[in-house]
């Protein structure tokens, strides 16, 4: 049964059938009627008035609602309580050799809309929905009640929240959070900036994605678009001398102090330009051994995937002029309007043109506490390409083994997707890296313990 006093909206007969299948969203084309606020939690109709769910309603997003319960059920105060304990004690299942991890990652976690960071004694939370943002005091109630953080910051300076009508802020919002953290990322501490930094402060998505590619890093090495040097830093013991390049002077700063921190003697940061940097390094014949490409994401929109397409090709182009017969590249994208199919093809064309003989030893996703939203395509975000084995002779380009793929999550019914978001950890968590060779494969479970371990009498998770 649902109160008068609800807020409610009614639904299109296609919107109805979405919900159906599995879709966390229902766009404002599908919306009949709302007799609701930006920022309600409501109740949502199908066209006959049968309740369909609950959801977080927006005045002013083409998603107009981001489902929260599917039927009857409510989705007040204890539904967010008990899926913020269960989201966290699923990163604590996860082991994970850090002390920097996303504990909760929006849909991901059924909980849209919402992302929550820890790092060390410190939280970091976005609320990048109306709903989200009129529920942000409860939830920050409710993270300080079950983890005890020394202090809670929002970062809510991201391009989102424009389109749902909320202001760009960064505030704290819970005890005190410094301007400056210190946190592990298996052996190396960083120094991160979580009043000021990208993201929230460093990319933990490629977090794992960084140790794997140790087994690949030797030789000289270029880091592109390095930011805190988190690639660099990772992979310097496995290479006999690093270049870190970034165009913020700030970002420069933090590498450099970053390798003092860890007694790393061997990485070189230069504030440059990459693209610019890449063109004047091919004519002085400069050439590298293992190679890193990690930019930040070119298509920011539709409207901007052909240009992020030239974007891409162009670096990956770039990159393998540089290399050295043997070498190793690691190219990696964050767009998410650009497929893995076409970043692959986008660095077969760079292959191409540089009459490489491409191979492609392996491929991994993201972290696994960064779980992939339900029901929306898993992105590969990394995967090492040998270099031009030919040296740069004339010939046509060939590849080799294709880069794996993430597999899109399952599909299917309300079941399906309550089933899926619940059991994250069985649908393409762990990257596995395959060896050059193509003889072996290895998929290494994340390892974890973020700091503050878990107060006494949090619920465990059961992924």
């Amino acid at each position: 049964m649902t109160s008068t006093h609800e807020p409610k909206v009614v639904i299109s007969g296609r919107g109805e059938d979405r919900i159906r299948s599995g879709h966390p969203w229902i766009y404002r084309t599908d919306v009949a009627d709302a007799l609701a606020t930006g920022g309600d939690t409501v109740v949502v109709h199908n066209p006959r008035g049968r309740i369909v769910g609950r959801a977080l309603f927006s005045d002013r997003s083409q998603i107009a609602l981001r489902m929260l319960t599917v039927g009857e059920a409510p989705a007040g105060l204890d539904l967010w309580r008990s899926r913020l304990a269960a989201a966290i004690g699923f990163r604590r299942s996860l082991d994970i050799d850090a002390t920097a991890c996303r504990l909760v990652h929006g849909e991901g976690d059924l909980l849209p809309s919402l992302v929550v960071d820890q790092y060390g004694d410190c939280l970091v939370v976005q609320a990048l929905s109306q709903g989200v943002d009129r529920l942000l005091p409860d939830i920050v109630g409710l993270l300080a009640e079950q983890l005890k953080p020394a202090g809670i910051l929002a970062r809510n300076d991201v391009r989102v929240r424009h389109l749902e009508g909320l202001d760009s802020s960064v505030s704290l919002l819970h005890g005190e959070v410094p301007e400056l953290v210190h946190v592990r990322e298996g052996r190396i501490d960083h120094e991160v900036d979580l009043w000021h930094g990208q993201k929230t402060g460093l990319f933990l998505d490629q977090r794992e994605n960084r140790v794997a590619a140790r087994a690949y890093a030797h030789g000289r090495m270029l880091d592109c678009f390095s930011y805190h040097g988190a690639f660099a830093l990772q992979l310097a013991d496995r290479c006999s001398a690093v270049i870190a390049l970034d165009v913020s002077e700030e970002a420069v700063g933090h590498i450099r102090r970053n390798a003092a921190r860890n007694q790393i003697g061997n990485v070189e940061a230069r504030l440059a330009n990459v693209f610019d940097t890449l063109r004047q390094m091919e004519r002085d014949r400069e050439r590298f051994d293992t190679i890193v490409l990690d930019p930040p994401a070119f298509a920011k929109s539709k409207d901007a995937v052909e240009k992020a397409h030239a974007g891409y090709k162009e670096i990956n182009l770039r990159a393998m002029k540089l290399l050295k017969p043997g070498g190793i590249l690691i190219t990696c994208t964050c767009s998410y309007h650009v497929d893995e199919a076409s970043r692959r093809a986008r660095a077969h064309d760079g292959a191409g043109e540089t009459h490489a003989v491409a191979r492609s030893p392996g491929a991994a996703g993201r972290a696994g506490d960064v779980l992939p939203e339900v029901l929306h395509p898993a992105e590969a975000f990394i995967g090492p390409i040998s270099s031009p084995a030919c040296g740069g002779g004339t010939g046509p380009a060939r590849t080799g083994d294709e880069i794996a793929s993430r597999a899109a999550p399952p599909s299917g019914g309300r079941r399906a997707w309550l089933a899926a978001a619940r059991s994250e950890s069985r649908w393409g968590k762990t990257p596995a890296w395959r060896r050059a060779s193509g003889s072996c494969t290895r998929a290494s479970r994340p390892r974890c313990s973020p700091s503050p371990s878990p107060p006494a009498g949090t619920p465990p998770r059961s992924p």
